[in-house]
């Protein structure tokens, strides 16, 4: 299940790279905002959801250089793609590497919560980093408000989501399989 997670989490990463790098060779904003916000619910809310999987499955076997290694990689396999996605992967190591590491703290600080408080406590302020740390590294500065925004809320209702989601399919194999 660990390959399943980290397969998913790698692919995820890539894909969330090179549809925003898609989307931002445009001049439209407002389509790239539009796309954005779809692409951070469906793509980083799922994100988030496996990198806890990876937390609770690499906790004191590896969490430490394994997560860097994967974000790290997510970035370079975007980047061999498409060249052409060099600030994406740039801004998105960045961000994820950020939040990855602020995911970390809250999570395993919230270890004597419920799972369903520590995945969203964590997911919420992890998806504020990313939030502020994607568009300022992909657009700069002056802070794009509406980008962080969207972002932040679609990063939050789509963890949520593919929290349930994913507790479900999980709960749904291991009973399948319990039963064989």
């Amino acid at each position: 299940m660990i390959n399943l997670f980290s397969f998913l989490y790698l692919a995820t990463v890539v894909l969330a790279n090179l549809t925003f790098a898609h989307f931002m060779q445009g001049d439209d904003l407002h389509t790239l905002l539009i796309a954005d916000g779809v692409i951070c619910f469906l793509t980083i809310g799922f994100d988030m959801a496996i990198r806890d999987k990876l937390h609770d499955a690499w906790h004191h076997r590896g969490l430490f250089w394994k997560m860097p290694a994967l974000i790290l990689s997510g970035s370079v396999i975007s980047y061999l793609i498409n060249r052409e996605a060099q600030e994406v992967a740039i801004a998105s190591f960045t961000a994820f590497a950020a939040a990855g590491f602020v995911d970390f703290l809250i999570y395993h600080g919230l270890r004597e919560r419920s799972r369903w408080q520590r995945v969203n406590g964590s997911n919420v302020v992890s998806a504020a980093v990313d939030s502020l740390a994607f568009p300022i590294m992909a657009f700069g500065l002056p802070m794009q408000w509406n980008f962080f925004a969207v972002e932040f809320a679609t990063k939050v209702m789509g963890g949520v989501l593919w929290f349930v989601v994913i507790g479900y399919l999980i709960a749904k194999y291991t009973k399948r399989h319990a039963a064989a």
